[in-house]
């Protein structure tokens, strides 16, 4: 090849998501966890980074401490639970509650990274099928997997969509056939609790909905309430952790003033904030002779009034 022949360019950081994803398809749970169908198929995911701990999810600290000892301790210790009574047996179910957007399937998420779970998410829209007997099949599925996965929290995302009220004169028989299989699959980690090394976490924003059965088998229920001003504090300061803020912003002024505000609020507060100089940078034709500057106090407070719950 000569000289003059083009080079092909590669940035840097196509080449670390490249070894990233190649590190990823060829890590220890990849060999080692088989799909026995199409159903383990369509839910088999190698969640071998479940994502950030608790230290990356701001305020809620009754519900970390709670998930600590439900998830954390029987997970990352069964030996302190192999001994004693039924009142010392560990956890295998865990419900979150609360209003929308509180951080629920983020702690279940955080949760299990703590831990080193694996973390495989069930769905209404993944198990509930319009074929006959499919929705069976992915619940066999999906605990056959968790199994094979664990240490390993299963979360059920929505979960009164997926477990709520039985009603024998309404409800369609597939549907029933579904519940009746997660619970019976459900019983036998129960049966098991002191050597299974699987768990079911679950959110909903209406427990209320939940089949008397469903809960009696979630042995702790967490809750999850709107943040105090000192909590909405630690969760601007986790989501904008990362950011360049001008040096005149106060996230306690911020906080006070957002109050109702969900975590969830309040990371469309914070993009919304640092988007603004990005909008004055457009309008003004990209003439801004330094580029664009950090988000200021007032961004913040011009940008709440439109997202106030």
């Amino acid at each position: 090849m000569s000289d003059s022949s083009p080079l092909l360019a590669i940035r840097a950081g196509a080449l670390r998501y490249g070894l990233r994803m190649f590190l990823q398809s060829n890590g220890p749970l990849r060999k080692k966890v088989k799909a026995e169908n199409q159903y383990e198929q369509a839910l088999l995911f190698f969640p071998e980074d479940a994502g950030a701990g608790f230290s990356e999810v701001g305020a809620l600290d009754e519900a970390k401490d709670a998930l600590r000892e439900a998830v954390q301790l029987p997970l990352r210790h069964p030996e302190l639970f192999r001994s004693g009574g039924v009142l010392t047996a560990p956890c295998k179910g865990v419900l979150l509650f609360g209003p929308p957007g509180t951080g629920k399937t983020m702690l279940a998420r955080a949760a299990a990274a703590e831990c080193g779970a694996s973390f495989l998410v069930l769905s209404p829209s993944t198990v509930v099928s319009k074929w006959m007997g499919d929705g069976v099949k992915y619940v066999r599925a999906a605990f056959s997997l968790a199994h094979k996965l664990a240490p390993c929290c299963m979360f059920v995302d929505e979960v009164d969509a997926l477990l709520g009220r039985r009603d024998s004169s309404t409800e369609h028989e597939a549907v029933r056939e579904l519940k009746n299989e997660f619970m019976a699959q459900w019983d036998g980690i129960l049966s098991g609790a002191r050597t299974s090394r699987v768990m079911v976490l679950a959110a909903t924003n209406r427990p209320q909905d939940l089949d008397e059965a469903v809960l009696r088998r979630f042995n702790r229920r967490v809750f999850c309430d709107l943040p105090s001003s000192a909590g909405r504090a630690q969760i601007l300061e986790a989501i904008l952790r990362d950011e360049r803020l001008d040096p005149g912003v106060s996230l306690e002024s911020v906080a006070a003033s957002a109050e109702g505000f969900t975590g969830s609020d309040l990371r469309r507060l914070a993009t919304a904030a640092c988007m603004r100089p990005v909008r004055e940078f457009l309008r003004s034709s990209g003439r801004a002779a330094s580029g664009q500057r950090p988000p200021r106090q007032e961004a913040a407070t011009k940008e709440e009034a439109p997202l106030r719950p």
